[in-house]
């Protein structure tokens, strides 16, 4: 995916400190993180007091459609969430998920192309937020 085509990030300095955390921690050595961490280097740092309401966060819900050619689209209500958070359901996507790196800092309205099985592209497009932890006043959680 060329970097032209992928929405400018905004994220909070408190998620970006626990993820770099994250990542160092040996439960996160065997995994492939190298798409979060571009999504980390290439991102512009807030103060989680000065992040946008419109913006993805960590521990956000975010009400998304895919648009999949050969699925169709579907529209799905996703939480991302800590890998500890993560619990199997459908609704919660951990950071560690390709699709929840591609999720982080995503804007209402933005839309990215994601890789899919079998070789083919669909489209993310973030329709809402629900839940922010940042709008709601909690910006140490």
């Amino acid at each position: 995916m060329s970097n032209d085509h992928r929405p400018p990030l905004l994220l909070s300095r408190l998620d970006v400190e626990r993820i770099e955390a994250l990542l160092e921690s040996p439960s996160s050595k065997s995994l492939n993180t190298s798409a979060l961490q571009d999504e980390l280097a290439r991102a512009e740092v807030l103060a989680p007091g000065d992040m946008p309401a419109d913006v993805i966060t960590m521990n956000s819900t975010a009400f998304v459609r895919l648009e999949d050619g050969e699925l169709g689209n579907h529209e799905h209500e996703l939480t991302l969430v800590y890998p500890r958070d993560a619990d199997g359901s459908a609704d919660k996507v951990s950071i560690l998920a390709p699709v929840g790196s591609a999720l982080l800092g995503l804007r209402v309205g933005d839309a990215i192309d994601w890789p899919m099985p079998g070789g083919r592209n669909a489209r993310l497009h973030v329709l809402a937020i629900r839940y922010q932890p940042e709008s709601a006043g909690e910006l140490h959680r």
